[in-house]
């Protein structure tokens, strides 16, 4: 068990170090988007296209199929019979390719009803509405070629692999920034541009997998295999783990219903928010929940109950060590973020306060996001959907009510007389700022559904914590109090974040995380922590 102990650890910097770049990148993206589109209905129009295929490839690709293949695959792999394994990938490859080749031509062929479901508020817009369908059939092919991807990717994860499917999400962001600088003066539409550079991402991640899975000695043609017992067996995995792998994702996919209804720009707000949260949660927390599926899943497989439980109790200190500071950066550095990153061209300070509003809600989730990430696996690994299921769904109920009574809240709060001259919808859209519950909402949801999954695993007798919690805590607790105390001084000292040059937003964030980073890390170490601990799984 000892040999086993690092490679956690290394698995996780591999898998990081690939998303890291990838989110720097991503970042970058939405810097280049928000300078050339800037936030209107256009962007709105591209951000609902974009969200909700890219909504279902989170649920089959990252979630529901990632988290119901790699158990399956670490069984059919323990019986030793390669010729077994490389059928097995064919059958699952033909079967998932087949079904969503055929939500595929669906999704295509009814894309303004999926808009008029998914973004009701457009209806009254017909332009919008139009324009919105248009971009959502150029990417809506993406859901297919991004779940072949995760096939690929849940192999390679399998046999410890980590780099290359982290990193194939590179080349989306590198399509997209193409698309946006050189692609979109060329096209009487010009936001299509980003819906062309979503459609040839995707061809191109897929490729880019094949010679490693060649290697491994697993790639064959793809086969149907819906009769095949462990394609069944995953069949029956999936299913239920639709909703319970994807809860944020849901949430999310609700806020666009709701947003589609609030001020203009509304979608575009909450995408940069979103983007700005999901890049310590890409790092690390998606990061750990993908590193730690394989082990757990073979500790439950070779039935090393003790092994399960240390793995688990590494991942679940690793996630709080990292996201509890983040969320608080996020929050306190929520402006200086925006400002820096997308307060270009077309993107003005209005925009910056506006996705303030909403990443400083959103990003009090964060750690309930993050260690979400680490407790779900612990089911999957056992082949238990049933419970996460019953949680997410709880949770997004619970979402879906909070964004109505939030957002209505907000709106008697900040309301004139005058915006009601036309009735409560028309009044939502004439009050910015309203997205901002939304993100409250998600927060909110996400803390329920970690507590449901963790009362779960304490009353299913899975797991007992290991020791040396009350001083983890502790002491992560003591280091981002001193975190804060920097961030709040380095906030009074430069109060202004909308009006100084570029590069003076930019040395001066940069001095900031650095300032509150360093604290953070030195108060650790001067508390006792050592990076050892990080290897103790």
């Amino acid at each position: 068990m000892t040999a086993q102990r690092p490679s956690l650890l290394r698995g996780l910097a591999s898998f990081s170090g690939m998303t890291f770049l990838s989110r720097v990148l991503g970042l970058l993206r939405e810097t280049v988007i928000a300078s050339v589109f800037g936030a209107n209905a256009a962007t709105d129009a591209f951000w609902v296209a974009f969200r909700i295929p890219n909504f279902m490839r989170r649920l089959f690709a990252e979630g529901a199929f990632s988290l119901a293949f790699v158990p399956v695959f670490a069984e059919v792999r323990a019986r030793g019979d390669e010729a077994a394994l490389k059928q097995f990938v064919a059958r699952v490859a033909g079967t998932l390719g087949g079904v969503l080749l055929v939500i595929t031509a669906l999704g295509i062929w009814g894309a303004p009803l999926l808009v008029h479901v998914f973004a009701p508020g457009l209806g009254d817009d017909p332009a919008r509405l139009q324009l919105t369908a248009h971009l959502l059939r150029i990417t809506f092919p993406f859901l297919l070629l991004v779940s072949l991807t995760a096939l690929a990717a849940g192999v390679l994860n399998a046999y410890h692999k980590f780099a290359l499917a982290a990193f194939t999400p590179v080349i989306l962001n590198l399509c997209m920034i193409a698309g946006a600088l050189w692609l979109a003066p060329h096209l009487a539409i010009p936001i299509s541009a980003l819906a062309w550079a979503i459609l040839a991402a995707g061809v191109l991640q897929l490729l880019i997998q094949l010679p490693a899975l060649a290697r491994l000695g697993v790639l064959s043609w793809p086969r149907w295999g819906v009769a095949h017992a462990d394609v069944r067996k995953i069949m029956r995995l999936m299913l239920p783990t639709l909703f319970g792998s994807s809860v944020a994702q849901i949430n999310l996919l609700l806020d666009t219903v709701i947003a589609s209804f609030l001020f203009v720009g509304s979608q575009t707000w909450l995408a940069l928010s979103d983007r700005l949260m999901e890049f310590p949660l890409g790092v690390f927390g998606v990061a750990l929940g993908t590193v730690i599926l394989p082990t757990l899943a073979r500790h439950h497989q070779g039935t090393d109950r003790e092994g399960f439980q240390r793995a688990l109790d590494w991942g679940l200190r690793t996630a709080l060590l990292i996201a509890l500071p983040a969320a608080l950066a996020l929050v306190l550095l929520a402006k200086p973020m925006i400002a820096t990153l997308f307060q270009h061209g077309r993107y003005n300070a209005f925009d910056t306060d506006m996705a303030t509003l909403s990443l400083t809600t959103l990003s009090c989730g964060l750690p309930a996001f993050a260690l979400v990430k680490v407790l779900a696996p612990a089911f999957y690994a056992r082949q238990d959907t049933r419970t996460p299921v019953r949680a997410a769904v709880v949770a997004m109920l619970v979402n879906m009510a909070l964004n109505i009574i939030f957002v209505l809240a907000l709106f008697a709060w900040w309301h004139a007389p005058a915006d009601l001259d036309h009735g409560l919808i028309d009044g939502l859209a004439r009050v910015p700022g309203l997205h901002m519950a939304l993100g409250a909402a998600s927060a909110l949801a996400g803390y329920l559904n970690l507590t449901q999954l963790w009362l779960a695993l304490r009353r299913q007798g899975v797991y007992r914590a290991q020791p040396g919690w009350a001083r983890h805590l502790g002491r992560t607790l003591l280091a981002c109090a001193l975190l804060v105390v920097v961030l709040l001084l380095g906030r009074w000292l430069w109060p202004d974040w909308t009006t100084p040059p570029a590069w003076v937003r930019l040395w001066r964030l940069l001095a900031l995380l650095a300032a509150g980073g360093g604290a953070y890390l030195a108060a650790l170490f001067a508390l006792g922590f050592r990076m050892r601990e990080l290897r103790e799984a």
